[in-house]
């Protein structure tokens, strides 16, 4: 549930972008009337783009203060997603150059890349072993040779982006951050589970449950 979670803005990304062309002319002028910056045009597609984006950073504000209404305190991969959305959505609109928002998800999994490699030197544990030990008891090699797993996947992500964004048609990006993107996720959290399920503490599980 957390794993779709996480993917709430992009979701709505998807949906604000394919749905467009279906919006009343009157309702994208309520949008132009309230946000001048936006400069939206109802039978131009183009500007699908910028009015996906104005909802991915509505999205992403939501998704954290909802996380907070709930769990009275901050996930810091929403705070950081969010602000990254903030400023590179902002300057997508500002500049009209969409460009700049199909760098967003490179410029993401290339911070959770740094962050992840960095942790391999820094601390006692990985990032990976922080995030999962309560119920994982695993040597300190599988947790390096995994945070190290992580680190590829973040960079292999960033890339793929990058190559449907410059190769493709804007469409086919829009439903690759979505599908492509949560897809290539997926996979890799199963095969995770796979490679440690080894090494699952039940009674760490069954403990923590009883919390």
């Amino acid at each position: 549930m957390k794993f779709l979670y996480d993917f709430f803005p992009v979701m709505l990304f998807f949906v604000a972008y394919m749905f467009y062309g279906h919006i009343p002319d009157g309702v994208i002028d309520t949008i132009n009337n309230a946000l001048p910056i936006m400069r939206l045009t109802a039978d131009n597609k183009s500007d699908a783009i910028y009015l996906a984006t104005a909802v991915g950073i509505l999205a992403a504000f939501l998704q954290v203060c909802l996380y907070w209404l709930r769990n009275r305190r901050f996930e810091k991969m929403h705070l950081i997603s969010f602000a990254l959305f903030l400023f590179i959505g902002g300057t997508t609109i500002i500049l009209k150059n969409p460009l700049i928002i199909k760098w967003k998800p490179t410029i993401v999994n290339g911070l959770f890349a740094l962050v992840f490699l960095g942790s391999q030197f820094i601390g006692e544990k990985t990032l990976v072993e922080r995030m999962m030990s309560h119920a994982i008891d695993a040597p300190t090699a599988v947790w390096r040779h995994l945070n190290l797993a992580w680190v590829g996947f973040f960079i292999f992500s960033g890339l793929a982006n990058l190559y449907v964004a410059y190769n493709f048609s804007e469409s086919t990006w829009v439903s690759f951050k979505l599908f492509g993107l949560l897809g290539l996720s997926f996979i890799f959290v199963i095969a995770q589970g796979f490679f440690l399920m080894k090494y699952i503490d039940a009674d760490k599980l069954d403990s923590n449950g009883k919390k």
